[in-house]
């Protein structure tokens, strides 16, 4: 009998520290014992050592690692790699592409309202100042350059299918300027659209959805010139089956064109062999890098169509895939970044070190 009760005793005590323990590690525990996850685990590691030394809890116990902890493991954090991967970058030419939803800005149920804050634009703007980046969305061109603000990038819209390089000369990461505008016979700058001739076609199949969709609360249709989005972030879910059923009855079995679907959007798309992979194939090449050993692309994208991209780069063997997600999730990605916070410091601190590499080397000139 006095063995149970030390033994209840032992337990109330060890149960009593376990609370204290998740509180100072940002859990909150309700009256129900019911615990509410928050979303801090930053320097969980020193808590559970510093617990450990101070007998908060017995060594004897295990944490079981989550998910997306064992997913960290074959997807590293490209923050906590940061030192490691730039070690690696050292006299390479770095040159950046980005993703705009839920990678500069954060996924919102109004599409027309995904605005970047200004400390990512600035932070965007800086990295562009010392490598060629480009942004490669889905969004229409026009659109995603309406949102970044920014006149120092390229930009890709519609996956890729509508390419237009920055007006005037850019730097290549290794210092030299690169003049690779497009001009017409009248000196206009003229965009690469490899699905250009799809052009009569998708606004014809623009027309017939916004009639056959029309009654459904809560769908969108985003025109972004090469690709159509319909959006239903805000569709009942009773509804989704029949909008999908009323999209796919638009295109029927037409070849020409295809249905994908992303976060909480459809996409109607030209059925041609070009996609985010093949948009950052074409700036490598018109930025003379394609077939350069000393190359180290860095794309940064959450959405299922980076996928294509970070298999390029896969491929290519060079280069640094990241990933934006807080959920496990299959990607060819090699590293992740969490959310557009972490994105954010990401290319701060890109910035930084390369201005750092700078004046390093400029200070050794003068030594």
């Amino acid at each position: 009998m006095k063995h149970m009760i030390f033994l209840l005793v032992t337990f109330k005590i060890i149960k009593k520290k376990l609370n204290k323990l998740r509180e100072s590690m940002g859990f909150q525990t309700t009256h129900n014992s019911k615990r509410v996850t928050q979303p801090n685990l930053k320097g969980k590691e020193d808590l559970l050592s510093n617990a450990h030394e101070h007998s908060l809890i017995p060594r004897t116990l295990n944490f079981i690692p989550s998910s997306y902890d064992s997913w960290l493991v074959k997807h590293p954090s490209a923050l906590n790699s940061f030192d490691r991967l730039m070690k690696a970058a050292i006299g390479k030419k770095i040159v950046v592409f980005l993703d705009y939803d839920g990678t500069l800005s954060p996924i919102v149920n109004d599409p027309d309202r995904a605005f970047m804050s200004n400390e990512m634009r600035a932070a965007v703007c800086e990295v562009a100042t010392y490598f060629p980046t480009a942004i490669i969305s889905g969004r229409s061109r026009e659109k995603v350059k309406d949102f970044v603000k920014l006149n120092n990038l390229y930009y890709a819209g519609s996956h890729g299918m509508d390419i237009m390089a920055p007006s005037g000369p850019i730097k290549s990461s290794d210092g030299n300027q690169c003049d690779n505008t497009t001009l017409d016979t009248n000196g206009n700058e003229v965009p690469f659209q490899p699905a250009k001739k799809f052009l009569p076609a998708i606004q014809e199949i623009l027309r017939r959805l916004e009639n056959v969709i029309k009654d459904i609360e809560g769908a969108k249709i985003e025109d972004n010139g090469f690709c159509i989005s319909v959006h239903f972030r805000q569709v009942h879910e009773k509804d989704y089956n029949i909008l999908e059923e009323k999209v796919k009855s638009v295109i029927g079995k037409n070849p020409l064109f295809c249905l994908t679907e992303g976060k909480k959007v459809l996409e109607i798309r030209p059925s041609i062999e070009w996609n985010k992979g093949n948009a950052v194939e074409y700036f490598l090449d018109t930025l003379g890098l394609s077939s350069s050993s000393n190359l180290l692309p860095v794309y940064i994208g959450d959405d299922k169509t980076d996928e294509d991209a970070f298999k390029v780069m896969q491929k290519r063997g060079q280069g640094y895939p990241i990933i934006v997600s807080s959920t496990p999730r299959e990607t060819n990605a090699l590293y992740s970044l969490r959310d557009p916070s972490e994105v954010l410091i990401f290319l701060s601190r890109l910035a930084k070190w390369r201005k750092t590499c700078s004046y390093s080397r400029r200070s050794l000139s003068i030594i």
